[in-house]
């Protein structure tokens, strides 16, 4: 329900191991090689997300890419290796911030969302011809270009797919679920229902003061008069609705951004919100008649900093082994879970 059957397989999900099949120390840290902290807290999450690890540590896609030039896959497979097998205890990530700073790189500039931050966008519009290291970015947004450049690497110039099967690739089928919404008329109470493939999810923060209570609020329905531009096809006029936005297939990790920009002059939240190491995805399902569904916390990217537009990135990952891992570019630190969830978080990380 919701999408149409793939025409097309491009990755079988049975395939997809949820468990590390190599269990090992935390790899090395990276260097900052100048502002790239926000890239750093990226590749190590995505470094720390077993199902992709273990993909990526297979080198099954480099063994069947035929792409010419930039290939985000290509580089995400050189660059897990090289962490998690480098003996030294930090590495520079040079080779990412090549390929990044190569002209065939422009596709992320091109997935950009034309409702960006704009001092976001400009910031990180210098990932294209002219990347420069020194230049600030936003983790967020850094992680939405990486999985957008790593989905068309996956598709390999296949964009005539119907939709349901670019669904199917590997970075779909990990991180990728599919999003219902309702929309009621309220003067003759017409339904009609839309549905959204994605891979992470926003949530406002600024009236809550946990994950779960922010979670509601994004599943509870939302009223929008006429001015909104609806026009009921039963009624065939404009009218007043109810929407409501609720989670109908699941990813295999959850990934959520907790929206700290108060506006769009960089203005944080910095208001502390509460967040489990297990949460339930189960209330916030278009059907809720049905057994938990439950995530474990494997990573969180903090920021640190007055305003949204300056300051620092670190992240906290679970490792192979089961310990948790403070890692600070070139830092990696043991801690325990009580010091991971207590920080104030920008990005989640759960899996299934």
């Amino acid at each position: 329900e919701g999408m149409t059957p793939p025409q097309r397989i491009l990755f079988p999900p049975e395939e997809i191991c949820m468990d590390w099949q190599q269990r090992q120390r935390p790899g090395a840290g990276l260097l900052n090689l100048g502002n790239t902290c926000y890239i750093n807290v990226i590749l190590q999450c995505l470094t720390y997300t077993p199902p992709l690890a273990n993909y990526l540590l297979s080198r099954e896609h480099s063994q069947l890419c035929f792409q010419q030039g930039f290939c985000m896959m290509c580089i995400m497979e050189a660059h897990v290796r090289k962490v998690l097998r480098s003996s030294a205890s930090a590495i520079w990530p040079k080779a990412v911030i090549r390929d990044l700073k190569r002209k065939s790189f422009q596709v992320l500039q091109q997935v950009l969302s034309p409702s960006c931050r704009v001092a976001l966008l400009t910031s990180f519009l210098v990932i294209g011809e002219e990347f420069e290291p020194d230049t600030a970015g936003d983790a967020f947004e850094f992680l939405c270009c990486a999985l957008k450049a790593m989905q068309r690497a996956c598709l390999g110039g296949s964009s005539n797919l119907d939709i349901s099967s670019q669904t199917t690739t590997i970075v779909h089928q990990i991180f990728g679920g599919l999003l219902k919404s309702r929309v009621t008329c309220l003067r003759c109470q017409a339904v009609s229902d839309s549905y959204k493939a994605f891979l992470h999810i926003l949530l406002d923060i600024k009236e809550t003061s946990s994950l779960t209570a922010a979670l509601e609020d994004f599943v509870t329905p939302k009223q929008l008069d006429g001015k909104s531009c609806f026009k009921c096809s039963k009624c065939e006029k404009k009218v007043t609705i109810s929407k409501r936005v609720t989670v109908h297939h699941v990813p295999k990790v959850f990934t959520v951004c907790l929206e700290r920009a108060a506006d769009h002059t960089g203005k944080k939240i910095s208001t502390f919100v509460e967040y489990p190491e297990y949460l339930d995805l189960l209330p916030y399902m278009s059907d809720t008649a049905a057994e938990p569904l439950l995530y474990s916390l494997y990573a969180v990217v903090v920021h640190s900093g007055d305003t949204c537009l300056d300051g620092h990135f670190f992240c906290y990952t679970k490792a192979s082994n089961g310990l948790w891992y403070k890692m600070d570019d070139e830092s990696v630190d043991n801690c325990g879970i009580h010091a991971v969830l207590r920080q104030q978080a920008y990005l989640l990380f759960y899996a299934r």
